[in-house]
This record gives structure tokens, C-alpha cells and sequence, in this order.
């Protein structure tokens, strides 16, 4: 049988890309051969980095009409657009060369937000599998939308006191809801991308999802919708980090941060166990600068260490003196500030104790596998959902309260994380609670776990045609 020859897609955004990579190291790691392709301005960032290659990976790029990467002055709209239409030329022109010089495609494996990449599949004759890299709860939320709730949900998402039950999934409030569904939000354009998606699986046969999720931690979800097989293949995590099969597996940044990441794993080393707080807030979201303030005062009330990433500007814009927070001093002296930090490795380390999240899938499954309690600061898409499943389902967390102008008051960030960090009952059940979703990520991933035996099972099948 020839070797199956996977072409793996992702949208060109920070936390679409990094678990695609992971994705591509393990199918590699089950003799599959893999070409990774997303935009031009990514795929050079990936390749400048060399710790992201491994033997039997080579990178593609599609056009989406920005050559210097997306920014927030550039109408999403716009970029969308571009994107679908430049990107499918580009990708079909690249599987037409590949294939004319005897190097086509088993498969076509992407990610969400470009579901027309599956329609240029199709033009080409290549069978094409939906990547769902957020949870499968969240995957479940949006065929419900699509599929009789929408109206209910639309009509109801700014009353605070809405909840609504969907088959198979937890009782959610309209706060745990994406922010998509609320009318006003400016990136509610992504619920048709969404909606193609459904489109596209429902004119298949037996379609399948791959997950970046495990079967224990979402049991009930993977199996709600019944049309679908959905897929447990996660945790999609660096294997240094997880089953430790690859301890070059680490995703480090390369040279330009080693400056900052020998500084702050030293400065980790010296603290004593589960004492610092880790702060992020990934790669997009920006919080305004009241939030920053009260951030800073919330952490500088703990009277604990705490590592926290704030971000350098777009395109090397220099700080202004209105942006420096007024206590820099005071949170100096208690904490370090970096512009950057490979987060699993941080999470990782035995001296942090609890991780301040904006709750995106990649950091909220990073906590979870790394066995860290989080304090839950949400911002957009789908992080609400997540922070309500880490209070609420998977109990690893709390989740802060916001004042009447949206802002997390510095009280209220001390409070959560009083409560993870302490010796009350509550602290104590996140923290142990951390350590068995740890184990049972561990479980999976390893040889023989269910996430290693899934996507065997799909690689098979696909080499022999379904």
C-alpha cells in the first residue's frame, strides 16, 4: 500500500496553526506524509522557526491577498473575503501542480474558518475531513444554533437571566454563549462560515470530525449529534510536555526569544512550588487599559509572584508613556513582565500554581494537561463557553465577575485568586480536579490511548479508501 500522503489546512491565525502542527507530527509519527499549508506571511514565520519541522513535513502556502499577516486596522470583512477567494486559487493551483507531478493527495484534513477549502477539495477529487479545533461541546452549540435554536438564542443572548438546554450538552446561561451570537458583535461574520461548515458534512456520507479534545474529558458531546462521528484526537500538545515519546518536541519560539526564555526559567527555578501566578491573554486578544490597571492591582494585592506576558505592540510600535501601567514599579519588584513565553513549558513548571487565562481552547487544554487550576478572564468567540466549562463542568477554575462598565476590579481578580491558591476546600478540589484531567490527558495520548487509537483508526481507513 502507498504511503498515504496528507495535505493538512489551517486558517492563518496563532491558535489554528499550533495545534495543525501537532496534528502533523503525530499523523507523521504513524507513517503518514504531510504537506502543511496555510497563508504566505505564516508560512514563513514557520520556517524561520526550525524546531517546528520533522522528517516527512513540507509547508505549502496559499495566497490571502496580505503579505505582511492580518492586523487589527485591516476590515475583517475585507480579509475574509480575500481570503476565500485568493486561497482557494492558490490551494487549487498547488494540488493540480502536486498532483501532475506524482505527488497528490490521500487526504485533505482543515481547520475551521475556511470551509472552502473542502469545495476545492472536491473540485479536485481529494476526500476532505473537518479539523474542529476548539471543544466539541463548542462544535455542538453552533449545529444547535443552525439546527432550531437559533432563534431562541438570538432573541435571548442579552438577557443576563437566559439559559437554554441543547441535547446532550450542559444547561448554559446566555453568558456562556459565543460571542458571535450577540448582534453588536463585530466578528459575528463568522457565523456563516460556521453554517458552511454544517453544509458541507451534510452532503456527506458518514462524515467525520477530527477533535482536538480526548473521550473522557467530553464524553457526552463527542457522541450528541448522531449525523457526525465526531473524533477524539487531542490533546494536540508538544510530546515533550505529554507522553514525552519526543523531548525535542518542545514548540520553542527560536532565537529571537531565547534572551527572555533563559531569564524567565531561571527566574521560575527560584520560586518554590505552585507559589507564581501565570498571566496571559494569547495571542489576539488586548485588554484596555483600565483592564491592565486593575489587573496589575489584583496581582500586586496577592502579595505573590506572578509571570506575566504582556505583549509587545503590532509592527514594533513603540509603547507610549499613557500605556505604562502606574504601579510598573510595585509589580516589578513582586512579579516579572515578559513579551513573550512558550506557555506549555511555563505551565509545566512546578513552581506555577494557577494560570489567568483569557480562555482560548489552546491555553484552557494546556492548563487542563498540565494539571493547572486557572482563574477564567474571558474576552470573545468562544472563551466564555470554556471559562464556564472549567468552573463549572471540569471544576478546575473560577471565574471572574465583571462590573457594570464590563471591567474585572482588582478585588475581584485577588478574590479567584485567593480561592485557587488557598487552603479552603474549593482550592483544594480545582487543584486535585487539575491533577486527574492531567492523568487522564496522559491516558489518551499515550500508545494504545484512545486519542492514539482514534486517529489510527482514521489513517487506516483512509488508506484503504474509507
Amino acid at each position: 500500500m502507498a504511503q498515504p500522503h496528507f495535505l493538512l489546512v489551517t486558517f492563518p491565525a496563532q491558535g489554528h496553526i499550533n495545534p495543525g502542527l501537532q496534528l502533523a507530527k503525530r499523523l507523521i509519527s504513524i507513517g503518514v506524509r504531510v504537506t502543511f499549508a496555510t497563508s504566505d506571511y505564516a508560512i514563513r514565520r514557520i520556517e524561520k522557526n526550525s524546531t517546528t519541522h520533522a522528517q516527512g513535513l513540507s509547508f505549502a502556502a496559499f495566497s490571502d491577498g496580505y503579505e505582511n499577516g492580518y492586523n487589527s486596522s485591516v476590515d475583517v470583512n475585507h480579509y475574509m473575503g480575500e481570503l476565500e477567494r485568493l486561497g482557494s486559487l492558490t490551494l487549487s493551483d498547488f494540488i493540480a501542480s502536486s498532483t501532475k507531478q506524482g505527488n497528490g493527495f490521500t487526504c485533505i484534513v482543515y481547520s475551521i474558518l475556511i470551509p472552502w477549502v473542502a469545495k476545492v477539495g472536491k473540485a479536485h477529487n481529494v476526500p476532505t475531513t473537518l479539523f474542529w479545533n476548539q471543544t466539541a461541546i463548542m462544535f455542538g452549540i453552533y449545529y444547535y444554533y443552525f439546527k432550531g435554536y437559533g432563534d431562541v438564542i438570538r432573541n435571548n443572548i442579552e438577557d443576563p437571566s437566559f439559559s437554554v438546554s441543547l441535547p446532550g450538552l450542559p444547561e448554559l446561561r446566555s453568558r456562556d454563549l459565543p460571542s458571535f451570537f450577540i448582534p453588536s458583535d463585530p466578528y459575528s461574520l463568522a457565523l456563516p462560515a460556521f453554517k458552511e461548515h454544517l453544509d458541507i458534512l451534510d452532503e456527506e456520507t458518514n462524515p467525520k470530525i477530527l477533535v482536538n479534545t480526548y473521550d473522557t474529558l467530553e464524553s457526552e458531546a463527542l457522541k450528541a449529534i448522531h449525523q457526525y462521528n465526531m473524533v477524539g484526537i487531542g490533546p494536540l500538545i508538544p510530546s515533550a510536555f505529554l507522553d514525552g515519546k519526543d523531548p525535542s518536541d518542545t514548540s520553542f519560539g527560536g532565537d529571537l526569544f531565547m534572551g527572555y526564555h533563559n531569564e524567565y526559567v531561571e527566574w521560575l527555578n527560584a520560586k518554590p512550588k505552585s507559589s507564581v501566578i501565570y498571566v496571559s491573554f494569547g495571542s489576539l486578544s488586548v485588554l484596555s487599559k483600565p483592564q491592565m490597571e486593575e489587573l496589575a492591582r489584583g496581582l500586586i494585592d496577592t502579595g505573590r509572584p506572578f509571570l506575566w506576558v504582556i505583549r509587545s505592540k503590532e509592527g514594533g510600535e513603540e509603547d507610549k508613556e499613557e500605556d505604562n501601567l502606574s504601579c510598573k514599579e510595585e509589580l516589578e519588584k513582586q512579579g516579572k513582565i515578559v513579551p513573550w513565553c512558550s506557555q506549555v513549558e511555563v505551565l509545566s513548571h512546578p513552581s506555577v500554581g494557577c494560570f489567568v487565562t483569557h480562555c482560548g481552547w489552546n491555553s484552557t487544554f494546556e492548563s487542563l494537561c498540565s494539571g493547572v487550576p486557572t482563574v477564567a478572564f474571558p474576552q470573545w468567540t468562544d472563551q466564555a463557553t470554556n471559562a464556564k466549562l472549567l468552573e463549572d463542568v471540569w471544576k478546575t477554575g473560577v471565574r471572574v465577575n465583571v462590573n457594570e462598565e464590563g471591567i474585572v476590579e482588582g478585588p475581584e481578580i485577588k478574590r479567584c485568586l485567593e480561592i485557587v491558591l488557598g487552603d479552603e476546600e474549593k482550592g483544594k478540589e480545582m487543584r486535585r480536579n487539575a491533577k486527574k484531567w492531567k492523568d487522564l490527558a496522559r491516558e489518551a495520548a499515550k500508545e494504545g490511548g484512545s486519542s492514539d487509537k482514534n486517529l489510527n483508526n482514521f489513517v487506516e481507513k483512509i488508506a484503504k479508501g474509507w
